[in-house]
């Protein structure tokens, strides 16, 4: 056996710029069905694809060819945690805590320079689709036999099985009663395996998607503690090997072995000081005699275990003992363990941020059974997997001509280390090019994914599917056609057939080195020219255009053209309909409202507000208008529909991939709130004003006011906008440190200004906003001054002035209680009221002047000034003056040291105001003489 460690292989951390970057945790590594790469998903929420010939080859590593990193795809939030390589090797599944799996595929046209990183991608890939229906973190895959399904595990607790073709949601199974870390097929296709923990392995049938059996027992006592519980199903059919049990009321650790059909465990691989996380069985069947045919008597599995004592231990099940066992591989437990298809390396993963290659010899693993017996194996089992969806065609080969080789050599024993061998090449993945004369146009209407899979052709032609539409230029297809390139038909047999006819041999691909350019289009060898009828003032479509303009389209703008042609809108000619809004209990393209928010065990953030229920429709109208911006969700289809209407005319609509739960318009903007944590802002003619806001959580609060936007998510962070400037009006902020203040509270509303300052009013009685300029939470209004303030809001109702109805007055009115009769029978202290009322007018000042209120805030300050001298307090009475008049030789453009306005009001135009009271107070007249002479001096300079 070979082992090597490569130092390159790594996840590092993008935010340490120094010479020796940090190593990010690996979840999970696969090795892709040629051998020739593997794919890691890491901390970094990177998935990364690695040349394995450099790992396994000192002389490759060396010369640096083929390339050591091969790609990067950074279109995940959150960390890796699982990637999984289809059998056709075409597409490549990754899961994430950011509770998604992005099914990827090659993309030619796609390689260069990463961007914002000094990385290169040597071969291209793009992201076919994104699966959503996981609400929270995505903890394993697993492609079933044939890519026929595709089955996600999550922290959700639940089990989503995909169509392995059109990628469309099947079944979604939440049996679970906990989190669930692995998911495995049955090499027969007729089971699915689960294991959670809730500390049950689930056995479900793929006919029915029912439930088979639950194993429990070896389960009971382990721990819950582990990352994953990452099982394996034997290539023969006849054993699952799970994860993380125990013996001994949990004192010993095992794996545990279930047989096919009784679904007990009598079987145990003990040896490992702590957990095992993952089990991983080798892809072949080994012969115990070489020299025997193939037979239940005369097979045998190998397995390897990855266990959090950081050691990797290889069993064949034909022995009682190891093959092999690993002590102190890694600094950390192992993550993940994934064998090569000609079953002679094995790949280890683990949370240190490295990974590990055993490589054997054909005689430390002798035996390994060849594929045609293996599979003609399989069918004792009699099951006949479901057909394929309609237009698709099996693509799958589990045995290309690499493999096919290193079988043959195995079993004559003269196999040697493969990657060692031929030129110094890496098998890129570029799709074949046909003859220009075989393009053919094939409906794509009724798939659901960007990029419908292409049949194979290994067999045949493709059958062109026939549909009824109208002809462009004389070729026939539909509104929305994929130029699809069909190759010619070639016979195939089994030992040079590769994976899939887009990816041939490495032989055939010559390397390509990564220092030259890369073109920004591929060449597809033949152009595309499609005119495509454009009618400017039409909204019908001709059937028969045939390519030819309609002569009323075209206009002559040289001339007078005296008829009038009225403008269109987006959707203007759909009339307007009363809608009732209607509770959504489920919605197909999306996790349901109410689950979103149910946190995250892999560090998400907790929730801390409800998300808002998900209606059927809901609308926001602008103030003084008859302008209504409205959203539907429509249940059936999982379409998400928003519409601007004025009056009986439909202005504009947008269509949106996730529903919508909240809609703020204002005469400025109209803003949507989506579940899966978009913001989409758009212009009164429905121009997107702002590029897509991701937040990472759901809104669960939007208002608005004139060009400010406010947001509140249901993790409790709080974002505000100058939507005109397209700018924040401060950073996110979180409102958990107000959640902290008692164990009762919680919030009842918000709103926010036109400067963007968001106000909170909460259950203890208490209005709050934050300041930028302080970076805090600050009190607003507060009932807590109704116990003793002159100027309580339950003692001025009576006698409210305009200006006691603005924003403040309006905010202290929200939280005023009942007048509590008792409480002026309680005895108080001497200064009690006065104290009160000072604190409540200097509040309600340092509110108003942040809310920009100005009328507010001078009624705050008169009545303040006239506390002050009813009282006689002196020495806050001089203190008011400086503040408001500010140094004596000030002047007007002379000095920006000090502002000469507050809320806009002029402070020496106030200090008059003030002097007039204090004027009127016997104690303070004198002060009040003199600082009037004083400002009258002033006054007259500055002119």
């Amino acid at each position: 056996m070979h082992f090597t460690k490569p130092a390159w292989v790594m996840h590092k951390d993008s935010t340490k710029s120094d010479g020796n970057p940090k190593k990010l945790s690996i979840f999970s590594v696969h090795v892709h069905p040629d051998g020739s790469r593997i794919a890691t998903g890491g901390l970094d929420a990177k998935v990364r694809i690695w040349s394995t010939k450099p790992i396994l080859n000192e002389a490759s590593e060396a010369s640096g060819k083929p390339p050591k990193s091969l790609c990067t795809l950074t279109m995940h939030t959150g960390p890796v945690l699982t990637v999984r390589w289809a059998h056709s090797g075409k597409w490549l599944a990754s899961g994430s805590d950011d509770e998604s799996v992005i099914i990827w595929d090659h993309d030619p046209s796609a390689r260069g320079r990463v961007w914002g990183t000094d990385d290169v991608n040597v071969e291209g890939w793009k992201p076919l689709k994104r699966l959503q229906g996981h609400e929270s973190d995505v903890t394993d895959v697993a492609w079933a036999p044939g890519d026929r399904y595709l089955a996600s595990v999550g922290l959700d607790s639940a089990v989503i099985i995909w169509c392995g073709f059109t990628l469309e949601r099947l079944r979604k199974l939440d049996q679970h009663q906990g989190f669930v870390k692995g998911v495995c097929w049955d090499p027969v296709g007729e089971f699915l395996a689960t294991q959670s923990d809730d500390r049950t392995v689930k056995i479900w049938r793929t006919t029915d998607w029912s439930l088979e059996a639950e194993v429990s027992k070896p389960f009971e006592d382990s721990p819950g503690s582990t990352f994953f519980r990452r099982l394996s199903w034997s290539p023969d059919g006849a054993h699952i090997t799970a994860s993380n049990a125990t013996n001994n009321k949990g004192y010993v650790f095992i794996a545990a072995v279930i047989t096919r059909n009784t679904w007990t465990s009598e079987i145990s691989l003990v040896g490992h000081e702590n957990t095992v996380e993952v089990a991983s069985y080798n892809p072949h069947i080994f012969l115990r005699n070489p020299a025997a045919p193939i037979s239940t008597s005369n097979i045998c599995s190998v397995v390897a275990l990855g266990a959090d004592d950081r050691s990797v231990s290889i069993w064949q099940t034909k022995s009682a003992r190891p093959l092999i066992v690993a002590k102190e591989v890694f600094d950390r437990q192992i993550m993940d363990l994934s064998w090569s298809w000609d079953g002679l390396t094995l790949y280890a993963a683990s949370s240190d941020g490295t990974i590990a290659a055993f490589h054997f010899d054909s005689t430390e693993l002798e035996g390994i059974a060849a594929q045609e017996d293996q599979e003609q194996y399989l069918t004792k089992f009699g099951f006949v997997p479901p057909p394929l969806p309609e237009g698709y065609s099996h693509e799958s080969k589990h045995q290309p001509a690499d493999v096919t080789r290193a079988q043959s050599q195995a079993v004559n024993g003269s196999a040697s280390r493969a990657p060692s061998q031929g030129p110094e090449k890496v098998n890129i993945l570029v799709a074949k090019r046909a003859p220009k004369k075989r393009a053919g146009l094939v409906s794509t209407a009724s798939a659901s994914i960007p990029t419908n899979r292409v049949p194979s052709t290994a067999a045949g032609p493709v059958p062109t599917p026939s549909v009824s539409t109208p002809q462009v230029n004389g070729t026939q297809g539909p509104k929305r056609v994929q130029l699809m390139q069909v190759q010619e038909s070639k016979p195939a047999t089994k030992t040079t057939q590769a994976f899939s006819d887009s990816f041939p041999h490495p032989s055939e691909q010559p390397f390509v080195d990564s220092a030259e350019p890369w073109p920004r289009h591929a060449d597809l060898g033949q152009p595309m020219d499609l005119d495509v009828p454009i009618s400017a003032f039409e909204s019908g479509t001709q059937s028969n255009a045939k390519g030819k303009r309609k002569a009323s389209s075209i206009i002559d703008l040289t001339e007078d053209n005296h008829k009038t042609i009225k403008a269109r809108t987006l959707g203007g000619d759909r009339p307007v309909q009363v809608h009732v809004p209607k509770p959504i209990s489920s919605w197909s393209a999306a996790p349901p409202t109410s689950q979103w928010a149910s946190g995250s065990a892999m560090g998400r953030m907790e929730p801390v507000l409800p998300a808002p229920s998900l209606l059927s429709y809901i609308s926001s109208e602008i103030e003084g208008s008859n302008d209504v911006l409205e959203a539907k969700n429509v249940e059936e289809d999982g379409k998400a529909e928003v519409a601007f209407v004025s009056g009986k005319q439909t202005e504009w609509l947008d269509y949106l991939s996730s529903p919508a739960l909240v809609v703020k318009a204002t005469s400025s903007y109209c803003a949507i709130g989506t579940e899966d944590g978009s913001i989409h802002v758009y212009t009164h003619n429905g121009r997107r004003l702002m590029p897509t806001l991701a937040l990472g959580a759901p809104c669960a609060i939007m208002e608005g006011c004139k060009n400010a936007l406010l947001v509140l998510t249901t993790t409790g962070q709080v974002y505000s906008w100058d939507v005109k400037k397209q700018k924040v009006n401060f950073g996110p902020v979180s409102i958990q440190p107000l959640y902290n203040l008692s164990p009762n509270f919680s919030l009842l509303s918000a709103g926010v200004r036109e400067n963007g300052i968001p106000t909170i009013t909460c259950s203890n009685g208490v209005v709050y906003a934050y300041d930028p300029a302080l970076s805090s939470w600050v009190t607003l209004a507060d009932r807590w001054w109704a116990e003793g303030s002159d100027f309580g809001q339950g003692r001025q109702r009576a006698n409210s002035t305009a200006a006691s109805r603005g924003i403040q007055a309006s905010l202290e009115a929200s939280i005023a209680g009942a007048l509590d009769e008792s409480a002026a029978e309680k005895p108080r202290p001497s200064w009690w009221s006065a104290a009160l009322t000072l604190g409540h007018l200097e509040t309600r000042m340092h509110s108003t002047k942040l809310l920009e209120s100005p009328s507010e805030y001078r009624q705050a300050l008169l009545m303040y000034a006239k506390k002050i001298a009813d009282e006689g307090f002196r020495g806050k009475a001089e203190e008011l003056i400086r503040e408001l008049f500010g140094p004596v030789y000030w002047r007007p453009g002379r000095d920006d040291s000090w502002s000469a306005t507050v809320t806009g009001l002029s402070k020496r135009d106030l200090l008059r105001e003030v002097l007039s009271v204090f004027a009127r107070s016997k104690t303070l007249a004198s002060l009040a003489s003199q600082w009037q002479d004083t400002l009258k001096k002033a006054l007259n300079d500055d002119h």
